[in-house]
Parts: structure tokens; C-alpha cells; sequence
């Protein structure tokens, strides 16, 4: 569950999400174009604890920078799931408030057309995509849209934000279960809760 110190000073309208690995399971579409276009059948999700994939999966590297380029330029076409329970979520918070996306890719069109087109009840004037480019550039952006938490699962952008005043929300996954002190959540039901204390 949640830290439940959390729940209680939690602002909604302060609140900013990542993509990949948040709200994108692009891990998973990772292993399957792994297996289906390239052949490789012994990496497992559990496998991926790095998230840097060279360092931590017995990949040939030239396979897996293809696989990311799709991923990462081609969203759109793949048949990339968002994570359970993140559509109703991010659903019924657009009701209340836009909605505002910070990834570190560096090109927005491709993964604001996925998002589109995962929350097709959410008006696209309320569905805001920023692309720094860069994880550390995150900060920037955050700040200037008041941001107070975000929601990440790269533990080494949630460590450089929190110098800075930004509370993390740390999106569990395999990559980012080294020691920290930041409040885990564990699904997109953890982070209903967060949201909506209604519930």
C-alpha cells in the first residue's frame, strides 16, 4: 500500500506522470519483439533489473537499440498495453483536471498519439505530453508547471528530484528495486487511492 502519510497532503492538481514504465508497459512489448522478431526466448520481465537493458540482459546490443527505436519512434504501431487500471485512472482524473505527462524521450508526437489513443474519452486539449529529451531535464519542467509530485520508475530521476523539492512517487518494476526511502506504489490501484481518497 501507499505511505499513508501521503494520502493525507496528496494535491492532485500537483501531480505530473511518466510514461514508459508508468503508464506504458513497454517492457513487455520489449520481451515480445525480442521473441518474435529477433528470436530471443530467454529474457524474462524479472530478468530486466537495470534500467539500462545492456547492462543487465544477455542481449546483443545492436538487437536491443532496434527494439528501443521501435519503441521508442513507432509507439503508435505497436501493440503496446498500458499497465492494469491505468485508463480508468487517468480517465476519471482528466474529469477533474488536464492531465500532464513528462517523458525523456525526446520526440512527443509518437507516444501522445499512443496515449490518445489508450484514453480515447479523455479531450485532447487535456491530455499534455512534454518530451525533455533527457531524465535530468525533468526537473526543469516540472518546476515551471508547479509540479509537487511525480510519478516515475527510473530510481535515479526519482533521487535528483527529490534534491530538489519533488516529492517521487516510485512506480514499482523490477529496475528500481534498490533501497530508497520513497513511497512505492505498487499498481495503478495504489495510485487510485492517492488520487482519489474517496475510495
Amino acid at each position: 500500500m501507499p505511505n499513508r502519510t501521503l494520502l493525507a497532503r496528496l494535491d492532485p492538481r500537483r501531480l505530473a506522470f511518466d510514461i514508459d514504465g508508468v503508464v506504458a508497459d513497454i517492457m513487455s512489448t520489449f520481451i515480445h519483439l525480442a521473441r518474435e522478431r529477433y528470436g530471443v526466448h530467454h529474457v524474462s520481465y524479472e530478468d530486466i533489473v537495470d534500467f539500462d537493458l545492456v547492462r543487465c540482459l544477455k542481449m546483443d546490443e545492436a538487437i536491443i537499440g532496434e527494439i528501443l527505436e521501435l519503441l521508442i519512434y513507432q509507439p503508435e504501431k505497436l501493440d503496446i498495453a498500458p499497465l492494469p487500471e491505468a485508463v480508468p485512472t487517468l480517465t476519471r482524473l482528466a474529469q477533474e483536471q488536464p492531465l500532464l505527462f513528462v517523458t525523456a524521450r525526446d520526440r512527443a508526437e509518437p507516444i501522445t498519439a499512443w496515449l490518445a489513443r489508450q484514453l480515447p474519452d479523455v479531450p485532447p486539449q487535456d491530455l499534455r505530453v512534454i518530451a525533455t529529451g533527457d531524465p535530468e531535464a525533468k526537473l526543469n519542467c516540472l518546476q515551471e508547471h508547479g509540479i509537487q509530485y511525480f510519478v516515475e520508475d527510473r530510481l535515479e530521476t526519482c533521487f535528483h528530484l527529490a534534491l530538489y523539492g519533488i516529492q517521487p512517487l516510485v512506480f514499482d518494476q523490477p529496475w528500481n528495486r534498490r533501497p530508497h526511502a520513497f513511497p512505492i506504489i505498487y499498481s495503478w490501484l495504489d495510485l487510485a487511492e492517492l488520487i482519489f481518497q474517496d475510495e
